[in-house]
């Protein structure tokens, strides 16, 4: 038998006993590619600054989440080489183990102030938070509730755990009390995304805390992309609401408005002293280097002394919606520096990206998963360090290609 053909009582299935046939099969990115337009891995020769250069070619850069510039910050640079000199470049170890530097409880201590919790832990990504966090805390009898367009890594934290979980439609407060009300009794943790990653909207924390209080349930925010940008003081999504004592965990990463990559997660004590002893993806994974732990600590006095540069971010976010909707594109319902421009099929956001290149714009795709299907989009974000020149030369490019494509008149 060759292994190919699987034989059941009503039919013979062909399957493939190559797990890589797959991999054989997948041809949608190669044809994109000989399309030109391919708008993944692309190559950047530069920091990521409001300018880049690709191929040689300065491009403006509006597809970063660098919210407030602080990447290419000389005193953020300063402390990550600092830290390479005194410390090398990686612990190898885990935090867990022998990876622990008193750099990393010295950021903590500064996160769980910063955040006004009682206690912050650092992980290697942002990605491995959620995962961490999530299935640590919910066993096989408990639920963990999300907005439907939560982030990649909240589902993927929720797979891994032995809990159920239960979705509600996105931002929708009725649905979300329906999922509750028919979970009464049961442990609950509802977790959401701050500001929506591709829809630049924000969570309707009020009402999510109101809920959870009524029904007993405990909340988690993942406030990658409004730390920094929310907030009287750049503390994000529960700090714009007046919620911070209300909402039991508060998740963000680095890899936005803190300029370095990794993630952390804040609340109190006994809940972050649990989650370290039983967050997998913390025990079994290689520390934060000590670059990456030294550049945030930076970026977190640089959001506390300069909060000009939020209100430079928020002049620029104002201006782009503005200026979008003044053209006539769709934004849906974003009202933060991430502004979707929506297409709805695929072929026409593909195509827009490319000829946005061409008018040296970069700007990103999104298709599904990462939106529903007949929801394409181009997502753009902005930074504090955009200049109005900048934003002028991309309202022009989206103008011309939209006019081109036929999307706006």
């Amino acid at each position: 038998m060759d292994g190919r053909l699987v034989q059941d009582s009503s039919m013979a299935v062909k399957r493939s006993s190559d797990i890589f046939e797959k991999c054989t099969k997948f041809t949608k990115a190669k044809e994109l590619i000989s399309y030109g337009l391919y708008p993944y891995f692309r190559v950047i020769e530069s920091a990521q600054d409001p300018e880049v250069v690709m191929n040689g070619k300065k491009m403006i850069m509006i597809g970063s989440n660098n919210y407030l510039g602080l990447t290419n910050h000389p005193k953020v640079k300063e402390a990550a080489i600092d830290a390479v000199k005194k410390y090398g470049s990686g612990c190898a170890g885990s935090r867990f183990l022998n990876g622990t530097l008193d750099i990393h409880v010295e950021l903590e201590n500064k996160l769980a102030r910063f955040m006004r919790k009682e206690a912050a832990l650092v992980f290697s990504t942002g990605f491995q938070v959620n995962l961490g966090v999530i299935s640590a805390l919910i066993g096989k009898d408990d639920i963990v509730i999300i907005d439907k367009m939560d982030h990649a890594s909240i589902i993927d934290g929720c797979r891994l755990s032995y809990g159920e979980i239960k979705k509600f439609r996105h931002n929708d407060m009725a649905d979300l009390k329906r999922v509750l009300e028919e979970n009464n009794g049961r442990g609950k943790l509802i977790v959401v995304d701050g500001v929506f990653s591709m829809e630049g909207d924000i969570a309707n924390l009020p009402e999510i805390v109101d809920l959870a209080k009524k029904y007993k349930a405990r909340t988690m925010v993942d406030d990658a992309h409004g730390i920094g940008v929310l907030g009287k003081s750049g503390r994000g999504t529960a700090e714009h609401f007046g919620l911070e004592e209300e909402v039991d965990l508060l998740m963000g990463t680095y890899s936005k408005s803190l300029a370095s990559i990794g993630g952390f997660i804040a609340g109190s004590e006994n809940t972050v002293h649990y989650i370290k002893h039983f967050a997998r993806s913390l025990i079994f994974s290689a520390s934060p280097p000590p670059a990456s732990i030294a550049a945030v600590s930076a970026a977190i006095d640089i959001i506390e002394n300069e909060p000009e540069r939020r209100e430079r971010l928020w002049e620029n976010t104002k201006r782009m919606l503005n200026g979008f909707k003044r053209l006539g594109f769709e934004i849906g319902a974003s009202e933060t520096p991430i502004i979707p421009i929506i297409l709805e099929e695929n072929e026409v956001a593909f195509k827009m990206a490319m000829m946005l290149q061409e008018e040296g714009v970069f700007a990103n795709v999104a298709v599904s998963p990462a939106v529903p299907n007949g929801k394409a989009l181009i997502r753009t974000s902005y930074m504090a360090t955009h200049t109005s020149e900048h934003l002028d030369i991309v309202l022009n490019a989206f103008e011309k290609t939209g006019r081109a494509l036929g999307l706006i008149k």
